[in-house]
């Protein structure tokens, strides 16, 4: 029996730490360092499957971004980023930096003038599993066995040490070296969900833009094609492109969308416009499952805000089909995020948020002040984990509800807007009145089918506008601080 061989470790060479006093030229040096890690790994990883063997084992390192300060920094109260929490070393490894230049650029330049420190940019100790490196190549990791050698002693794999949601759930959270953490989410977490994010959706992560609509039902795909292609053809809108599932682009509104093959468990479109400050639209089915897996994957390509625009069971008697609910509480008995923030943890409305949904519904409709109420509920959204929940003995749920003061009822809303809560992404909800089970009006075909054709269009819009505002509004405005912890991360 042959003793085991020393497999001799490879890594890119000449890859040194700078100093950077400018956020383009930090910015440029990790893609640069990105670019050969990924470029090593790939070529080695192609010669390999070439020669049926790996002759050596291949290591390539995440770029990091590390700052060391003594002082607390000059700081501005009004600002809930761009901060450190004190006196230490912080550091985030990165990844694909050409995905996240503008935000990188933005959260950097911002730490360089509120800190009057240069950020140190150089390889991590942090190893870029080979599937990630691959991503976008023409090259594909094969199945645990099917390679004549095996994979974890040629080549780094993902590792859920590193792939996690530690720095989100958990201020105390530090780098192996102590360092505290400069973002809320690790290299790796971000490039298992944009891997997740190219298969749930369809699209790539590319396409997404910083302004996400979430909705619950096909219809208002309908319309947000509509709406685009409408855009398209208006040289004065500022929309560029329309991406649907597939990564199918046009750029003329009458050109044909061409179809997937397959629709994806959650499709998504995006409405580009210039820095990424255009609409995605995500049809996340029904279902707080559905809803906490769009939210996780799209919280690391860190958007501006996200709106959940559907349907829900209005409770009220004074309610009727085709009302809007605006919802500024949330009863929560979706159950799939209580490990990860309890029940008991406050979901609070944002104001910016709010009054641009108020805003674009009186737009919309044409109704203003005290008329505004005549077709729209403000008050308690509760969001249940059991779609079929009339069937069961009312007492309980109905109880429930009505101590909760709760005005309408959905899947997939408090699942949102607590997700947004826990990533300090600025989150809202819009809801339309479909049935009112309660009061024997039940969710039935011919109901359902005249509610949708007379208000699906106008709900979308409504949808619409308040991104269109939101994306007017400075960033240093629309991001809360009652988003952000004690020792929160500097960055967004």
């Amino acid at each position: 029996m042959q003793p085991n061989k020393v497999t001799p470790l490879k890594t890119p060479k000449g890859l040194s730490a700078r100093n950077f006093t400018d956020a383009a030229e930090a910015v440029a040096y990790l893609e640069e360092l990105y670019q050969a890690a990924t470029d090593f790994l790939a070529q080695a990883f192609e010669q390999a499957l070439g020669g049926g063997q790996a002759d050596s084992r291949h290591r390539a390192y995440y770029p990091e971004i590390r700052l060391t300060t003594s002082s607390f920094g000059r700081i501005d109260s009004r600002l809930s980023y761009g901060l450190l929490a004190g006196p230490g070393t912080y550091a985030t490894t990165v990844t694909r930096p050409d995905l996240f230049q503008n935000y990188l650029k933005q959260q950097i330049a911002a730490l360089i003038e509120n800190h009057g420190q240069p950020v140190t940019i150089g390889p991590s100790t942090t190893p870029i599993p080979v599937h990630f490196a691959v991503t976008g190549r023409d090259l594909t990791i094969p199945q645990d066995g099917a390679l004549a050698f095996p994979l974890r002693d040629a080549f780094d794999v993902p590792d859920l040490a590193t792939t996690h949601d530690g720095i989100v759930d958990d201020f105390s959270w530090r780098h192996e070296d102590g360092a505290q953490p400069l973002a809320l989410f690790t290299a790796q977490r971000i490039d298992y969900s944009l891997a997740r994010l190219s298969h749930y959706t369809a699209t790539s992560a590319d396409h997404f833009q910083n302004h996400v609509l979430f909705t619950n039902y096909q219809f208002y795909v309908d319309e947000f094609e509509a709406f685009a292609r409408a855009a398209l053809k208006d040289p004065e809108s500022g929309y560029t492109a329309f991406v649907g599932p597939g990564d199918a682009i046009i750029t003329d509104g009458d050109a044909p969308l061409p179809a997937s093959s397959k629709l994806p468990q959650m499709p998504s479109y995006h409405l580009k416009r210039e820095g990424d400050a255009g609409i995605t639209l995500v049809n996340i089915g029904v279902g707080p499952s559905n809803a906490k897996t769009a939210t996780d994957h799209i919280a690391v390509l860190r958007p501006h805000a996200w709106l959940m625009v559907g349907h829900c069971a209005g409770l009220r008697n004074s309610q009727s089909l085709g009302d809007f609910v605006l919802a500024h509480a949330y009863l929560r008995e979706d159950h799939v995020l209580d490990d990860d923030l309890p029940v008991w943890v406050p979901i609070p409305p944002l104001a910016e948020i709010q009054q641009a949904l108020e805003s674009a519904v009186a737009d919309v409709t044409e109704l203003s002040g005290y008329e505004l109420k005549r077709i729209m509920r403000t008050g308690t959204v509760a969001t249940i984990d059991n779609r079929n929940w009339e069937l069961r003995d009312q007492s309980g749920p109905v109880s429930r509800l009505s101590q909760s003061r709760a005005i309408a009822l959905d899947m997939e809303s408090a699942t949102i807007a607590a997700n947004g809560f826990r990533f300090r992404v600025p989150y809202g909800t819009l809801l339309c009145v479909s049935d009112k089970p309660l009061h024997g009006e039940l969710k039935l075909p011919g109901m359902a089918s005249d509610f949708y054709k007379t208000q699906v269009s106008r709900h979308l819009e409504i949808g619409i506008r308040a991104m269109e505002q939101l994306r007017s509004m400075p960033l240093e405005r629309l991001h809360s601080r009652k988003l952000r912890s004690f020792d929160e991360t500097a960055f967004l």
